[in-house]
C-alpha cells in the first residue's frame, strides 16, 4: 500500500514555527502537565483528574471548565496570556521543525511537527477520510480564535519519505532532546528541535511531493479550513499544527471508537435488535467478548453490546441492511460496521438522536463499558477498520461515518503548541 505522490511543488509544505513550550523550572513536571487530545479525554471525570494532577495542566486550555461556550474560550485565553506572563510557557527562541518520538513498551513511533501550508494548489495533497459535525467545529473554531493558537497538533501518516526519515534517525540517535518525559499511561516522549537550514530545506524538498492521510484530527482539520477562509490571506491562518509520521517506518495501530448510548438500557436494545441481528450473551468477561468479536467481525459487520453482561451482535439482515443504507456508495463504504451501527442500528431499530447528549463517543474499551454500567445506558463496541480499506476510501472522496478510525499512538497535548503571534 503506498499513498501517491504530486508533482513536485504541490504536496506537503512543513513550515518551521517558535514553538511554545512549558518551562520545566516552572511546573511540577511535564507529565503532570500533559493531556490527551481534546477528544479523548472522558469528561468530566478525566478532566478532573488531569486539572488536579498539575495547576497548569494543558487540559485547562484545550478543554476549559465554564458555564457557557464563549466563557470557556474567554478562560482560555485569559489562561493562556496569564501563563505566558508568569513564564509558566514561553517561546522557543528560533523558528523549527520538531523531532518528535513516542515508545510505548516494544511500539516505536517517531514524525515531524511543524505548521502545515493549508492554501495553494497543495490542497489535495491531504486526504480526510471521515465526516465531522458541525459543533465540534465550531467550538474548535472559538477556542482556537479566543488564543489565536493551535494548541494540539493533528496527526497525518505519509509513506516513503527517506530524506526525512534521515534526518529524524540522526536526530533521534544523536542529538539531545528538549525534553523527555513519560506520562502515567507509560507512554515515553522525546522531542527535538530542527534548525539548520539544510535539514529544513531536505524535509521541504522531501515532503513537498507527498501525500497523508489524516489519521487523528478531523474536526480540527475542518477548523484549520474555516479558519483560514475566514481571514485574510497571506497571515498565520494558513496555516495548522500537524504531525506527520511515515507509516511505512512507523505503522500506526488502528483501534475502534466506542459508542455510549446513555439513554438506551440494555435489555430494551436486545430487545429491538433482535429483529435485524443475530443476538447471543457472551457471559462477564470483556476479553471474551472481545475475542469473540474479532471472530465474527472476519465474517462480516458485527458488535459487542456491554453495560449488563456482554452480547453479540452479528449476522444482520441482508434485507434489512439493503433497507437501511444509502445504496449510491460503494460497496466498502456500505459494508462498514459504523456505517451499518449508524443507519440501520442507531437510526432504525434503536432511533437515537445523532446528538452529543444520546451518543457518547469513547476512545477507551474499559471505560465505555464503565460509562454505560454508570449511567444505566448501552455501550456498543466496535472493531477497528483495515487501514487499507480507509485509504481506498480516503482516494476515492468518500467520507467515512464520523468517528470510524481510531489512528495512534496520538500525540500528547502540552509538549509544543503554536502561538499565531509568534511567527
Amino acid at each position: 500500500m503506498t499513498y501517491s505522490s504530486t508533482a513536485a511543488g504541490s504536496g506537503l509544505r512543513l513550515a518551521p514555527f517558535r514553538g511554545l513550550r512549558y518551562v520545566p523550572g516552572r511546573v511540577g513536571s511535564l507529565a503532570a502537565v500533559t493531556s490527551p487530545p481534546y477528544d479523548v479525554v472522558v469528561r468530566p471525570d478525566g478532566r478532573r483528574h488531569l486539572e488536579t494532577a498539575d495547576p497548569h495542566n494543558v487540559v485547562r486550555l484545550i478543554l476549559p471548565d465554564a458555564a457557557t461556550a464563549d466563557a470557556r474560550n474567554r478562560k482560555a485565553a485569559r489562561t493562556l496570556a496569564a501563563w505566558l506572563d508568569e513564564g509558566v510557557l514561553a517561546a522557543d527562541p528560533h523558528p523549527a521543525v520538531y523531532v518528535y518520538e513516542q515508545r510505548d513498551g516494544d511500539h516505536l513511533q517517531r514524525g515531524v511537527i511543524g505548521a502545515l501550508r493549508l492554501s495553494g494548489p497543495e490542497q489535495g495533497a491531504v486526504l480526510p477520510h471521515e465526516d465531522v459535525m458541525p459543533g465540534p467545529v465550531a467550538d474548535r473554531a472559538a477556542l482556537m480564535t479566543a488564543t489565536r493558537a493551535n494548541l494540539e497538533p493533528l496527526l497525518l501518516v505519509y509513506r516513503d519519505g527517506d530524506a526525512t526519515a534521515r534526518v529524524v534517525e540522526r536526530t533521534a540517535a544523536g542529538a539531545r532532546p528538549l525534553l523527555a518525559t513519560t506520562t502515567e499511561d507509560g507512554v515515553r516522549h522525546r522531542l527535538w528541535a530542527l534548525t539548520d537550514p539544510g535539514d529544513l530545506a531536505a524535509i521541504d524538498a522531501d515532503l513537498a511531493t507527498r501525500q497523508a492521510l489524516i489519521a487523528d484530527g478531523h474536526h480540527r482539520w475542518a477548523t484549520y479550513r474555516r479558519l483560514q477562509a475566514e481571514h485574510r490571506p497571506g497571515g498565520p491562518w494558513d496555516y495548522g499544527l500537524v504531525l506527520l509520521v511515515d507509516s511505512a517506518r512507523y505503522p500506526l495501530r488502528v483501534r475502534a471508537i466506542h459508542r455510549v448510548l446513555p439513554g438506551l438500557p440494555v435489555g430494551a436494545a436486545l430487545e429491538a435488535a433482535g429483529g435485524a441481528f443475530r443476538v447471543r450473551a457472551l457471559g462477564a468477561s470483556l476479553d471474551t467478548a472481545l475475542a469473540a468479536l474479532a471472530e465474527a467481525a472476519a465474517d462480516g459487520n458485527a458488535f459487542v453490546l456491554a453495560g449488563d453482561g456482554y452480547h453479540l451482535l452479528d449476522r444482520p439482515a441482508p434485507d434489512r441492511i439493503a433497507s437501511a443504507v444509502r445504496a449510491d456508495r460503494p460497496p466498502a463504504w456500505r459494508h462498514l460496521d459504523a456505517t451499518v451501527l449508524h443507519h440501520l442500528l442507531l437510526d432504525e431499530v434503536w432511533q437515537v438522536p445523532d446528538a452529543p447528549e444520546h451518543i457518547r463517543y469513547i476512545h477507551d474499551t474499559g471505560a465505555a463499558v464503565e460509562l454505560a454500567e454508570r449511567l444505566g445506558g448501552s455501550a456498543v463496541l466496535m472493531h477497528p477498520v483495515d487501514e487499507r480499506v480507509v485509504l481506498e476510501l480516503a482516494r476515492d472522496g468518500v467520507m467515512m461515518p464520523r468517528k470510524s478510525t481510531s489512528f495512534g499512538p496520538k500525540p500528547a497535548s502540552g509538549l509544543v503548541m503554536r502561538g499565531l503571534d509568534l511567527g
